[in-house]
Parts: structure tokens; sequence; C-alpha cells
């Protein structure tokens, strides 16, 4: 594997990437609404109906799956203080997991699909690197912004989720296991699992839209996770976030592998 030429490839493939509009604006916004946004709003709400004694009414209905000893661990709180403690900690976190995947997906398009657009592929056909050397670099230059975007949203969320928790119920609740092993070993194994999607689909297709589109189906399964939690199918714990990363760095493998034993540069020739 000649590493500095896969190195020299992933940076300019981050450097050209953080300099596009179409990527570079998802990359900042989608933290902000939410990581930022969405907590503030809901905590600001919450926070009202904790001071007038409002109880939300789907409350009980929120707190049906959740882990053994909640309501012992926060005794003493209104349902409203509740309510929110739950969104912040358990409800929130499948939600966070779109994040990494997102960012992934966004540089990801961009690799073969931009540089199509940009008419710089053949250059890249030609460099002095194998067809697995050149699909590890264009893997890594989207993995990589893709698990610092999920980081940072981390330290974001960690920071706002307890300014609005101690607004709400004088409580700090974050960094819980629970969101230890969602930042530092579910969402790598997301941005992985979307880049990879996103990587094969940027290689077959001519643009950014067309790469991007067919990578962002991937955020659905995680839509799901979501409304079955909400739905109170099941309640996330330490274990079943742990069991879900394994799965999801098996599928990106599977898929890693898959796009390996396809990807030919010949075939991106073809398409110049």
């Amino acid at each position: 594997m000649n590493w500095e030429a896969v190195w020299a490839i992933a940076r300019k493939d981050v450097t050209v990437a953080l300099r596009t509009r179409a990527v570079a604006l998802p990359l900042m916004i989608v933290p902000l609404v939410l990581m930022v946004g969405i907590p503030v709003l809901v905590g600001l709400i919450s926070g009202m109906a904790a001071r007038l004694e409002i109880a939300p009414a789907d409350v009980d209905a929120l707190s049906r799956p959740m882990p053994p000893g909640f309501d012992a661990r926060y005794a003493g709180l209104n349902d409203a203080q509740l309510g929110y403690i739950y969104f912040i900690v358990y409800l929130f976190a499948p939600m966070y997991l779109i994040l990494p995947l997102m960012a992934s997906a966004v540089v990801a398009a961009d690799s073969f699909a931009g540089e199509k657009e940009r008419r710089t592929l053949e250059a890249l056909v030609y460099s002095p690197t194998t067809d697995r050397e050149l699909l590890f670099a264009k893997i890594l230059g989207a993995w990589i912004p893709g698990a610092l975007v999920g980081l940072i949203g981390f330290a974001l969320y960690v920071l706002v989720g307890n300014l609005m928790t101690w607004y709400v119920a004088e409580r700090i609740v974050l960094p819980n296991l629970l969101w230890i092993l969602l930042a530092f070993w579910v969402g790598p194994a997301a941005a992985a699992l979307g880049l990879g999607v996103t990587v094969i689909a940027s290689s077959r297709v001519n643009t950014f839209q067309e790469a991007y589109q067919i990578g962002s189906l991937i955020v659905l399964p995680l839509v799901l996770v979501v409304v079955g939690q909400a739905m109170g199918a099941f309640a996330l714990s330490d274990g079943l976030v742990a069991l879900f990363g394994l799965v999801l760095w098996g599928i990106a493998g599977g898929v890693f592998a898959l796009a390996a034993s396809t990807f030919r540069r010949t075939s991106l020739m073809a398409r110049l």
C-alpha cells in the first residue's frame, strides 16, 4: 500500500470538499440544527412547562420503554422535567447518528462524481496508484471528515444538552456511557457505512446530486429506529447500542469488500 499517495489523495479530497459550497454548507448547518437548535427549542418549551407545572400528555407513553431505574435516578422531578431528560438522553440518540452518516455521505458524494463535474477525474485515474489504493484514499478522505463532524457534534450536544437540562431540571446528564458509545463506536461505524454506499454510487453516476441522493437513502433505517423507540417497541441500552455499532461495522465491512471487488478505474475512464 502506497500510503504517501493514499494520504495525498485523501487530503486533497478533504480540502476540495470543504471549499465546495454544496459540501461545506450541510457540514455547518446540519450540526447546528440537530445538536444545538432542536435541544434548545425543546428545552425552552419543557422549561416553561415545568415552571407552570404543565405535564405533556404523552410523557407516560414516552416513558414506557425507559431502562430500569430511570424513575429512581430522577426521583423528585415533575413530568415535564422527566420528559426532557428522556428526550435528551434516549429519544434523540438515534438522530445523532444522522450527523456522521450525513457528513461522510456528502464528502463521499463529491469524490468521483465531483471529480467528473470538475473535469479532474482523468488526472486522478492516471495517478500512480492501484485501484485498491485509489478506492481506499477516497474512502479515507470521506470517513475522516464524517467522524470528526460526529465528534464535534457530540461535544456541542453535551454542552448544550447539559445547559438545557440544568435550565429545565437543574441536572447534568451527559455524557453517559450510552452517548460515549454512540460518539466513539457507533458514530464512526455509521460514517463508514454511509460513505461506503455513497462512494459506490459516486463511481457510477455523473453528478454530485445523483450520488448524494442515492447515498442519503441510508438514513431511512435510522428513522425507523427513532420511530420504533418513540412507539415503545424497544428501549436503548448500553448493550444494545454496542451491539448496534458492531452490526454497522460488519455491514460497512461488507460494503467495502463489495466496493473493492467491483471497483475498476477502467470503468471510470469509460465515463470520462
